[in-house]
């Protein structure tokens, strides 16, 4: 077990407080808060290596290897090669781009599979390419627990399919997919694969290889990092598909797909958030050298730990009269969600909820967190969404003590809904 003591210091903004008392952050599914080290690498990159690339001169040189270095670190993070590592602003913006340049392949009438249950960044920008007379085909969900309706993906699944975009977990509800099955489902169709792991990636190892995706896409900002979007491609397709890009601009791998001047700063500081990672796992197996090997042996303990966090969480969400808790309920399935609940109080607009938290210093989120296909589903868009709580690993049993007694009081009248 690590010093969690020790490690919540790492991280400045946890020692903020609210009207007195410590803040308790458990707003991570929107974006996790960073160590100094990560801070440290992005104001040292402006003060020493701000340049744009390839120049003859020394911050220039700089900047080409802070470059180099991000792309080799997500390579460890995900388990590929670093010219399969394609950075741009955010998931979102990249998905685009993606779509758009996989969408030159398609002919009318080919079909491109969505699910209820993904954030719209997976979801819009595939439903762009009807306009290329693409059908776009939606996957429902098993409303008890809220988990991807298998079969209905199965008898969804066809020669025309080209493409299935799903998310590795819900962003909203913390529900993670079956992501080997459905890829194998897939490719077993000849269909591509575009994942969002975009959630997924604080909470476990991805192993790319493993799952044989053909594309996945994370933000850095969820993982301990700036805000910074990353895509993983698989070489072949990397190669083959044709980017929109300026002319001028480089056509090898990756930096074909890397549009206009990227945001150097945050490529520096994505390096230093894998090298947290890989420094916890270093702390759990001293012996460790490899850097994808020690950022295995962080994920088996943050794995560990949140566990045990959303055992505490989910097993005291559900003794709160009139809460109703969306998603996997059984604490015997902890392994198919992550630490992230969503929830509503009878009687009090999740945003009230959020409010009366966060006056209390705790930060949660309240609404539908983009995943709209997901609230429409289960009868709750008009009604406010849920609200969202969101553990990681620098959370503690207090903090989870501390919003569940919350949560009760407002329960039970005991404090005024906002």
């Amino acid at each position: 077990m690590l010093d969690l003591s020790s490690l919540r210091l790492e991280f400045p903004a946890l020692s903020q407080t609210v009207n007195g008392t410590p803040a308790v952050f458990l707003d991570a599914p929107g974006g996790t808060q960073v160590p100094q080290t990560v801070i440290d690498a992005v104001s040292n990159y402006l003060a020493t290596s701000n340049s744009n690339v390839h120049g003859q001169f020394l911050t220039s040189r700089r900047t080409d290897k802070v470059i180099e270095d991000a792309h080799a670190a997500v390579a460890d993070l995900l388990g590929c090669d670093a010219e399969e590592v394609v950075f741009g602003p955010n998931m979102t913006t990249l998905t685009f781009g993606f779509s758009r340049a996989i969408g030159r392949e398609f002919e009318e009438g080919d079909e491109v599979i969505t699910t209820i249950l993904d954030h719209n960044a997976n979801v819009a920008p595939w439903h762009a390419l009807a306009e290329r007379g693409v059908r776009i085909v939606e996957v429902g969900i098993r409303q008890k627990d809220c988990t991807l309706d298998m079969e209905d993906l199965a008898s969804k699944l066809g020669p025309r399919t080209r493409l299935v975009a799903v998310g590795y977990a819900s962003n909203a509800l913390g529900t993670i997919n079956p992501l080997p099955q459905i890829v194998e489902m897939a490719h077993r169709q000849g269909a591509l694969v575009y994942v969002d792991a975009v959630h997924y990636a604080p909470h476990h190892l991805i192993d790319v290889r493993s799952v044989d995706c053909d594309f996945l896409a994370c933000s850095v900002y969820k993982f301990f990092g700036p805000h910074l979007g990353i895509v993983y491609g698989k070489r072949e397709h990397l190669a083959r598909l044709r980017p929109y890009k300026v002319r001028p601009a480089s056509e090898t791998l990756p930096y074909r797909w890397e549009t206009g001047t990227q945001n150097h700063e945050c490529m520096a500081g994505a390096t230093a958030a894998i090298n947290y990672i890989a420094d916890l796992g270093r702390q759990v197996l001293p012996n460790v050298k490899a850097r994808r090997q020690a950022i295995a042996a962080a994920y088996h303990w943050i794995g560990q730990y949140e566990r045990s966090l959303c055992r505490q969480l989910i097993s005291g969400l559900l003794d709160i009269p009139g809460l109703t808790l969306y998603g996997i309920a059984d604490t015997d399935r902890l392994d198919e969600r992550t630490p992230t609940a969503g929830v509503r109080i009878e009687g009090i607009s999740p945003d009230s909820l959020a409010l009366a938290l966060g006056e209390k210093g705790i930060f949660t989120w309240a609404g539908n967190f983009y995943a709209l296909t997901l609230t429409e589903a289960l009868n709750l868009e008009e009604k406010g969404g849920v609200l969202r709580i969101g553990l990681v690993h620098y959370n503690t049993a207090e903090e989870v003590e501390r919003l569940l007694s919350e949560l009760r009081l407002l329960a039970g009248g005991g404090a005024s809904p906002v």
